[in-house]
């Protein structure tokens, strides 16, 4: 399927999520019945964390990359692929007053949900951008850590993800990861199912071929964890895990 085919797809995914509220990644492959609340802290959240927001969390996450690696305060952070904005919350939280939070996401209806939540519960040090994860309205050399969860599978150029990321790191900057990967190659018609695609399925490659090319566009890379049972619990037993790494731009 064409790239721009991939995009319009995940727009238009993303956008009825958005206006509805529904749960996104995971049930296009078939709900099993949990709710937005029991899928948050079946990957890490705590309640607090999920009641901070709550119109904010809308069960998207195949894992939580805050709690991957340290984030101090003063910090930049940028989230690619922020959605209703969650993680963002949770970051600026950590990042306190002197930091600052950037989302970007390239569905407009997500960036207004964001900015609607930002502006109800007083987040000043956050930002939300409109726009592409493979060509990022950020400058080079400009935050200290990225995060991302469960977005770059929708990517088609997955690479480019990267390398974006670390062009807009600084030297030694961190970047956090859940992401879905496959353990068994998908079927040419499971490639182009659109449910699959929006799902967070239909787009993703290999574990070891993720690694090579995160690898690949300059980072140090170190396996968090290996979710395997988000299989049952969301994807109804699809060859897929959740993949969680901690990644370092070389200096």
């Amino acid at each position: 399927m064409e790239k721009e085919s991939i995009k319009r797809i995940v727009k238009e995914s993303y956008k009825k999520i958005a206006e509805s509220g529904e749960n996104g990644c995971g049930c296009a492959c078939g709900c099993t019945g949990q709710d937005k609340e029991q899928i948050s802290a079946s990957l890490g959240y705590s309640d607090a964390e999920i009641n901070m927001v709550p119109e904010a969390n809308l069960g998207l996450g195949c894992g939580n990359p805050i709690a991957l690696g340290e984030i101090k305060e003063g910090m930049s952070v940028l989230d690619l692929g922020s959605g209703g904005g969650i993680d963002c919350f949770l970051a600026a939280k950590k990042v306190g007053p002197k930091g600052k939070v950037i989302g970007v996401d390239m569905t407009e209806k997500m960036i207004q949900l964001a900015q609607r939540n930002a502006k109800k519960y007083g987040f000043e040090n956050v930002e939300f951008r409109l726009g592409d994860i493979e060509e990022l309205p950020v400058e080079n050399n400009s935050v200290d850590v990225v995060i991302s969860n469960c977005v770059i599978n929708l990517a088609p150029d997955k690479s480019k993800v990267f390398r974006e990321a670390h062009r807009v790191l600084k030297n030694g900057g961190h970047f956090f990861v859940s992401d879905i990967v496959l353990l068994k190659e998908l079927s040419e018609w499971q490639r182009e199912d659109k449910e699959l695609i929006a799902g967070c399925v239909g787009g993703a490659i290999m574990r070891d071929e993720y690694l090579k090319l995160v690898i690949g566009a300059g980072f140090d890379v170190k396996v968090i964890g290996e979710d395997i049972a988000i299989s049952k619990r969301q994807y109804n037993g699809m060859p897929l895990e959740s993949l969680r790494i901690a990644a370092q731009k070389q200096s």
